[in-house]
């Protein structure tokens, strides 16, 4: 690997993943941040005028001196890291990927795209073939590739273990999601604090969608879905970071409940085999503790890139059920787009 740093830029700067890309950016060994750009407002200004930073640790020096750009292809790295809604998203992110750019999407609106991969590194590396059938690619050596939706990586990191090792026939997941997962200013006070909202535009169907794609098969020029079924509720709940998610499963074929657990302590893949600088040594961790995962003592685990089960136990409906717990903006969000776009740089994938 050479030591020169390759540059990157982040779309989408002053929200709050484009903070956590940032903060996770600031020592990265093969990275380094040369160019910001959000809304028009901000265009213009010194980042950290033009930010109102969210995040616990301060924001790097040199990074608070750029300018912001304009939100464009025009004098852009050709590494771009999106943190976009998808409505923005679904209109910038294509012209960057036409200018030649390799764009590393946070943003749900081209995931379900036939030729976008949707990745997690542990679990469907060899779906980044896709990227080859894209016609920016073809035209101009640019791309697009996405990570999960924040409530669902958690979810298929987890699943995937079990889906290999014993098939999964159905499921239904409840999910108690973090307020730092509808960005900033996200929910109001009045609204969240001692409340549960059952409902959260679109994460429902996200996450239903996007399971069965990530744990689907490469087909060619396409991902063949899963086949269980599943069922989601998702609720927002007054915890700052941290995705909680009760999960019933009942399972093709038959496991003891030890079986389970090793396959979930034992679950290692690509990015631990290449050593990627993001990737946990133990991307899934077992908690034998009877009252955890818990958010506000588990949801750094790994730097923030491992997942927390516990709980597991026979499920009166289903065969088993379990608790998961990830963190929604680290490794549901800016981590996850950081761990694929180092995936796609050992494998020579990046302009």
């Amino acid at each position: 690997m050479s030591q020169q740093k390759i540059a990157v830029g982040i779309l989408g700067a002053t929200g709050v993943v484009g903070q956590r890309f940032i903060q996770m950016l600031e020592n990265h060994p093969w990275f380094e941040v040369a160019w910001l750009a959000a809304s028009d407002r901000s265009a213009g200004q010194a980042y950290g005028a033009a930010v109102k930073w969210r995040l616990k640790t301060p924001i790097p020096d040199g990074v608070a001196r750029m300018t912001v750009s304009n939100a464009g292809p025009a004098g852009a790295p050709r590494v771009i890291f999106a943190a976009l809604d998808a409505g923005i998203a679904r209109e910038l992110e294509p012209q960057f990927a036409a200018a030649g750019c390799a764009v590393v999407s946070n943003s749900s609106a081209f995931r379900m795209q036939q030729n976008v991969p949707l990745i997690i590194p542990e679990v469907n590396a060899d779906h980044l073939a896709l990227l080859e059938n894209q016609c920016w690619r073809k035209d101009s050596g640019g791309y697009i590739v996405t990570n999960p939706n924040c409530s669902a990586i958690g979810l298929v990191l987890a699943l995937a273990p079990l889906h290999r090792a014993f098939g999964i026939e159905s499921l239904f997941v409840t999910t108690m999601q973090a307020v730092s997962g509808a960005g900033y200013p996200g929910v109001a006070s009045l609204d969240i604090l001692g409340n549960v909202i059952p409902y959260i535009a679109k994460e429902e169907e996200k996450m239903e969608e996007e399971t069965r794609k990530l744990l689907g098969r490469l087909d060619g020029d396409h991902v063949e879905q899963a086949g269980f079924t599943m069922t989601a509720h998702c609720n927002r709940v007054a915890v700052e970071d941290g995705h909680t998610e009760s999960v019933s499963v009942k399972l093709k074929r038959k496991a003891a409940a030890d079986e389970i657990i090793s396959v979930f302590n034992d679950f290692r893949s690509t990015p631990q085999e290449l050593k990627l600088p993001l990737a946990p040594a133990q991307p899934l961790v077992y908690d034998a503790a009877p009252d955890r995962p818990q958010p506000r003592f588990d949801v750094d685990r790994g730097h923030g890139m491992t997942v927390s089960v516990g709980r597991l136990r026979p499920c009166g409906v289903l065969d088993y059920k379990f608790t998961v717990l990830s963190h929604n903006t680290i490794r549901g969000a800016a981590g996850a787009a950081l761990l694929n776009a180092e995936l796609l740089n050992v494998q020579g994938l990046l302009p």
